[in-house]
């Protein structure tokens, strides 16, 4: 990079500048560069979120835990002593030999154990409600961070935004220098007037103050993107600007389509669950005791028994509790496919604000082009008349700027039309 001013003689935000020229120049052949996709990855693996998906999936094993432990014997110590106000006796007073009235005060100690042997599939169905809640809460998870990929864009394109804004800067500085060292040529040889230098040093200046603010906007920006990555992006890192491929004739495969189809095999496994638990229930039990009386009460002494059996349940009669769980589950499928009209609706919508996006910026990119290829030659034509002393420097300065513009205007869109390509993706769910 040539420098034509003397060092000295610069302000100190052109000093500034200038460091800041040398250091990128010096960086540019060592950049670390970022892509889009590689943002994604940073946002799947340290946004706090993420720590949900694993804690969601442990604690759905230990309600699995929970339920499968129902198939399991189970045990209930039972320890109780009592006083009651009367007991079993002959009435009138007439006793028989031999048999004493139990005491008032009674003793048992008994140790219960129930196992399930029938149950119409009532914990499987158990299970998959609790596999399908575990998946929509995965699922969840995933529409959030899913949601955040769009400000992932935002702020990606706005850093290439700043980036591609500050190479054009750096051509347009180097431009100028090179220009000012034939202009004060010339006005040393007296072929062109005295302060056309002091013209192209202004617009020097204004050039270089530009690069200031749009490096430190830049580094704003990289430092939100950090944060929400969970990663740290130095200051020379360069972004990436591959193409994206807009994913136009895929289907749409999007996070909250598919938790709304979770959502709705959630209620199916409840209604599968709510048929099963008025279905007939068959347990077996077994009971062992010791106490004061045993089972036979007319033994007034401390005794061991047991007793073991098989149980019936059926609950026959709920009094239409079960059936309009039902009818409320039916309407909370209707509810959900409500909602899932109501987003296909909006995701019609925004695709096709995002297509009317990227056919705009495909057309504005085709005119900048044919702009950039005409003021070029304007710029060549005022430059060679400034050379030869019959055009004024602000002229040439006018013409320089509208070329910045129009480039600065091709490369903006180039930019947006990257944008709009990746947030349609990302509302097809790609």
């Amino acid at each position: 990079m040539r420098i034509t001013t003397a060092y000295k003689d610069l302000p100190h935000m052109r000093k500034v500048a200038l460091i800041f020229l040398l250091f990128y120049s010096a960086f540019s052949q060592a950049q670390e560069v970022l892509s889009l996709e590689n943002c994604y990855k940073s946002l799947r693996t340290n946004y706090p979120l993420i720590k949900n998906s694993a804690l969601i999936s442990e604690k759905s094993n230990y309600q699995l835990e929970a339920i499968n432990a129902k198939r399991l014997p189970q045990f209930n110590l039972l320890l109780q002593a009592s006083y009651q106000s009367d007991v079993t006796q002959i009435p009138n007073g007439n006793g028989i030999p031999g048999v004493v009235p139990p005491n008032k005060d009674q003793y048992k100690s008994e140790l219960h154990i129930n196992q399930l042997i029938y149950s119409e599939n009532a914990i499987k169905a158990s299970e998959n409600v609790e596999k399908a809640s575990s998946k929509i809460a995965l699922q969840e998870v995933e529409v959030s961070i899913h949601q955040l990929e769009k400000q992932v864009n935002q702020l990606y394109f706005s850093i290439l935004l700043q980036q591609t804004k500050t190479q054009l800067l750096l051509q347009n500085i180097n431009l100028l220098n090179a220009q000012l060292k034939e202009v004060k040529s010339g006005i040393k040889n007296g072929t062109i007037l005295p302060s056309s230098d002091l013209i192209i040093e202004v617009e020097i200046l204004k050039l270089e103050q530009a690069l200031l603010e749009t490096t430190l906007t830049e580094q704003q920006l990289k430092e939100s993107l950090s944060n929400l990555l969970g990663i740290t992006i130095d200051p020379d890192t360069q972004l990436s600007t591959q193409t994206i491929q807009q994913q136009r004739s895929a289907p749409m495969v999007n996070p909250e389509l598919t938790l709304f189809n979770l959502q709705k095999e959630y209620i199916e496994a409840s209604e599968d669950l709510l048929s099963k638990n008025n279905s007939l229930k068959i347990n077996g039990f077994a009971t062992g005791g010791y106490g004061n009386p045993g089972l036979n009460f007319l033994e007034n002494s401390f005794e061991t028994y047991y007793l073991f059996g098989i149980r019936l349940n059926w609950n026959f009669l709920d009094w239409n509790a079960n059936k309009n769980m039902r009818k409320s589950l039916l309407v909370s499928k209707n509810l959900i496919d409500t909602e899932s009209e109501i987003f296909n609706l909006h995701a019609k919508i925004a695709l096709q604000e995002q297509q009317a996006e990227i056919d705009k910026y495909e057309t504005l990119i085709h005119t900048d082009e044919h702009i950039i290829s005409l003021q070029k030659k304007i710029v060549d034509r005022a430059q060679s008349l400034l050379k030869n002393g019959v055009y004024l420097a602000s002229n040439y300065i006018l013409e320089v700027t509208n070329l910045k513009n129009a480039e600065t205007q091709l490369k903006t869109h180039q930019i947006q039309l990257l944008l709009s390509t990746a947030n349609y993706n990302s509302t097809k769910g790609y």
